[in-house]
């Protein structure tokens, strides 16, 4: 017979409720929307892919592959760069939940399933230097940046996305060997029985916590912020189940409307912070942030690209940086994807492909200059309201689910 709550501690009862279960994902959609906005405040939005690009980056330089960087502009070390250090700490803080609700353990997928995971990454990494961002960057925040780009950047990422899921769906019926095999899981919590994995994820977070120490000592309050919200960013995402893939996936394959819905929750919670922050410094350079030179085609194209690789490796980059720390290693494949791919493309790819288009083909689109805030806001709200109505509607009568 199950304790009431009467009967249990109040310190237990607060740790089972925190890592007794997953938390509902509109419950981690608000929670990261507050979290972007604190990011705005201190500098600027939540973002992913400049973190990757910049461990990638490093690497190049530290193995001699590529050179990144100048004497007059050296490339900043993982360290000091604040979305290098925001994505180690959300592998961090993803790591450490894990272990506090005895959910870590290393999973090794079929070779198939590595493979694609990859090749995912490197589309990923692709996908996101030509569309200059990424789901997070592009979309979740974007569009509380009142980017049109935004918008046509997920208009690719659904288009992406539904190719994809048909090839996985067209792989399955005639080649399903290519992602069968053998698996492994290694270090998991026991069943049963008492399990270190809970006292292991407390010191995880003592150290993280030892790093924002370290870079206040330096007097770096943005490094210290960046320690924290990364930290909290990869608590509640682990937590949660947060992930962009599924909320683009699911309406063409369940009809579930959960990740959808979680997802419009964060975005609407960073769009009332965004337009305020934006709109109180109207002129200055806040104001333009998040809205990236890639109206219209590089968007379309990055977001293609991004959407196919997020679906084959099953992660976008937060989702592979969280489902890393909790083990899985078909995520680690995709994060090294990525960590090849983006500093390449930046390198050789994207620098004379934005060269060949014109200008028209790559802009900047504020639609707050064009129309205003207050009818920029009512668009998003009603394309937000327009994709709610859809998949709950999805939801009922399966019309676009492949299951």
């Amino acid at each position: 017979m199950s304790k009431s709550d009467s009967e249990i501690g109040s310190m237990r009862l607060l740790f089972l409720t925190l890592f007794g279960k997953a938390w509902p994902m509109w419950v981690g959609g608000i929670l990261l929307g507050v979290g972007n906005i604190c990011l705005f405040i201190v500098l600027k939005p939540w973002g992913a892919s400049g973190g990757i690009l910049n461990w990638g980056q490093n690497i190049c330089n530290s193995l001699h592959i590529v050179a990144f960087g100048s004497a007059e502009e050296p490339l900043p070390a993982v360290s000091a760069h604040p979305y290098s250090v925001l994505c180690f700490l959300m592998l961090l803080g993803a790591f450490a939940a894990a272990l506090m609700s005895k959910e870590f353990a290393l999973r090794f997928a079929p070779a198939g399933e590595m493979i694609k995971g990859l090749i995912g990454g490197a589309l990923m990494g692709l996908g996101a230097i030509v569309g200059k961002s990424c789901t997070i960057g592009g979309f979740f925040s974007g569009w509380p940046a009142l980017s049109l780009g935004a918008v046509v950047f997920t208009i690719g990422l659904v288009i992406g996305t539904y190719a994809a899921l048909r090839y996985l769906l067209f792989e399955m019926e005639k080649f399903p060997k290519i992602s069968t095999g053998k698996t492994a899981q290694f270090l998991s919590a026991p069943t049963g029985r008492v399990s270190l994995q809970p006292l292991i994820g407390a010191v995880v977070l003592i150290v993280a916590l030892v790093m924002a120490f370290y870079y206040n000592k330096s007097d770096n309050k943005v490094l210290v912020c960046y320690v924290l919200i990364g930290l909290f960013f990869g608590f509640v995402c682990q937590r949660s189940r947060f992930c962009i893939v599924r909320a683009l996936r699911e309406p063409f394959m369940t009809g579930e409307s959960s990740a959808p819905v979680g997802v419009m929750a964060g975005i609407l919670v960073s769009l009332f912070g965004f337009a305020t922050i934006k709109f109180m410094g109207a002129g200055t350079p806040k104001e333009m942030m998040w809205v990236w030179p890639h109206f219209w085609v590089t968007a379309i194209i990055g977001g293609v690209i991004f959407g196919i690789g997020m679906t084959l490796a099953g992660g976008c980059v937060v989702g592979s940086i969280w489902r890393a720390g909790e083990g899985h290693m078909k995520l680690w494949a995709s994060l090294v994807g990525m960590i090849v791919a983006m500093p390449l493309t930046a390198k050789y790819i994207a620098p004379p492909l934005y060269e060949a288009l014109p200008p028209s083909m790559k802009q900047q689109f504020f639609l707050p200059a064009k129309i205003g805030y207050g009818s920029s806001i009512l668009i998003f709200l009603a394309i937000i309201l327009l994709w709610y109505l859809f998949v709950k509607w999805n939801e009922k009568t399966g019309k676009f689910s492949a299951i």
